[in-house]
């Protein structure tokens, strides 16, 4: 790409935003780091040397429209995305350029779909929400496991995480998610997303090895109750946590992600595992990595590129799943991720 194509990357100061911050430059793109802290953003810029800076609040749509002009795309990593999503894709569709966004909140994915469809069309401009390790990353490997398959009976997404150092942001988005939905759980049953307050329960799960068999946490609810289900036929979709991942998750003095590498990478692994289930017929995907955080920029800024050189499949909002070739995007995204496929 040439380095005149500027991305935005609202909330580039965060753990994720920087991430994509440092995959944009990779790639050739001039990123522009935007968001609500002024302070942090020049700092950014004098740290990065070749990054412009264009502070801009949620809350400010003319300052929202000025970090955005001239762009060719906008990557929000700003949570919680209950605040942030709304303005800053309504400022894209003003732009007329595509937006992606990194949320793993249900509820706010929910909303995208259900208030910007409409206008994205209209715009004709490709919004794609959970670009990210969580409702992504496992749609991706859903949608290219389903193959030609028109629909299945269920979904089932196992995360198998070594270890999970909550950033400050996900504590946070994990908090507004808590209070939006009063506490309960939700998960996707019959073809709906349903509220509930039943028990936690544990099973256990066979990855691949050499993971192997682990205890997870059953209907762990993740944002591929929403991605999943917004292009396929699945009337059951179920997403599972490996016990020790939901622990440190839970836990409150759970360090956030420490640098072990070059790249910036926690020493956390993870393995994706879906299964997807139709006519008695079973079909298994995976993928392995490290460092689920630094994994959504490999993520997000291939989806970016794909809409700019026109490799989508839809436009308006839809899923990743949705607006790519999704074995074809997961087979891109090596080195950062492994993936084994089945043959459809």
């Amino acid at each position: 790409m040439s380095t005149a194509a500027a991305v935005v990357v609202y909330g580039a100061t965060g753990h994720t935003g920087r991430f994509v911050v440092a995959e944009l430059r990779r790639r050739g793109f001039a990123p522009v780091a935007s968001g609500r802290n002024a302070a942090r953003l020049k700092a950014l810029a004098a740290e990065w040397g070749d990054v412009e800076v264009r502070p801009a609040g949620a809350d400010d749509p003319a300052a929202l429209d000025r970090a955005l002009a001239g762009a060719v795309a906008v990557v929000n990593c700003a949570g919680p995305f209950a605040v942030t999503a709304g303005p800053v894709v309504e400022a894209a569709l003003r732009a007329g350029i595509p937006y992606v966004d990194v949320a793993a909140e249900i509820e706010a994915n929910v909303a995208m779909f259900a208030g910007h469809t409409e206008a994205a069309l209209a715009a004709g401009t490709p919004v794609v929400p959970a670009m990210a390790f969580y409702g992504g990353l496992g749609d991706l490997l859903v949608t290219a496991a389903m193959g030609e398959w028109p629909s299945a009976d269920s979904v089932d997404v196992a995360y198998g995480l070594s270890s999970w150092r909550p950033t400050a942001g996900t504590r946070e988005a994990g908090r507004v998610s808590h209070d939006r939905r009063a506490g309960k759980r939700v998960r996707f049953t019959d073809g709906e997303l349903r509220y509930h307050e039943d028990e936690v329960a544990r099973e256990e799960w066979v990855f691949p090895e050499p993971l192997g068999r682990r205890a997870v946490i059953t209907e762990f609810t993740m944002a591929d109750v929403v991605t999943v289900p917004s292009h396929l036929k699945v009337p059951e979709v179920r997403t599972h946590m490996s016990v020790e991942a939901a622990g440190d998750l839970a836990g409150t003095d759970t360090p956030a992600p420490e640098a072990v590498d070059a790249l910036g990478r926690s020493d956390q692994t993870f393995v994706v595992d879906v299964l997807v289930r139709a006519g008695g017929v079973e079909r298994r995907a995976t993928a392995h990595g490290q460092d689920i955080y630094a994994v959504t920029a490999p993520l997000a800024v291939e989806a970016v590129e794909r809409i700019l050189t026109g490799r989508t499949r839809t436009t308006g909002v839809a899923s990743a799943g949705a607006m790519f070739d999704a074995a074809d995007f997961l087979r891109a995204l090596a080195p950062y991720v492994t993936v084994e496929l089945p043959a459809v």
